[in-house]
């Protein structure tokens, strides 16, 4: 009178109750107005535009300047402590 069952189940057994277990593919399709891959019934992620009407309004050129213009800022100053790292190296070289 345990918990435990009386009987192993079989390799067999468990694998052919398992077989429903798996993952499916997302429904995907293209959008009408880009032509880009989005997910079915969803407000696409690259126009904002669901059902033939807009959305949600995403600025495209702006954003992509930016973000260009801050890894550019970032690079410069890596550069610039380089240069500075560099400098302090050189100096302590020529007081040696």
């Amino acid at each position: 009178m345990s918990i435990a069952p009386q009987r192993r189940t079989s390799k067999t057994r468990k694998r052919l109750r398992r077989t429903h277990y798996k993952l499916d593919l997302p429904g995907m399709m293209v959008c009408p107005n880009c032509g880009e891959l989005k997910l079915a019934h969803i407000v696409c992620k690259s126009c904002g535009y669901y059902d033939g009407k807009l959305v949600k309004e995403i600025p495209i050129k702006e954003d992509e300047e930016k973000v260009t213009e801050v890894k550019t800022d970032k690079k410069a100053k890596k550069e610039a402590k380089k240069e500075v790292k560099k400098a302090k190296s050189s100096k302590k070289e020529q007081e040696k």
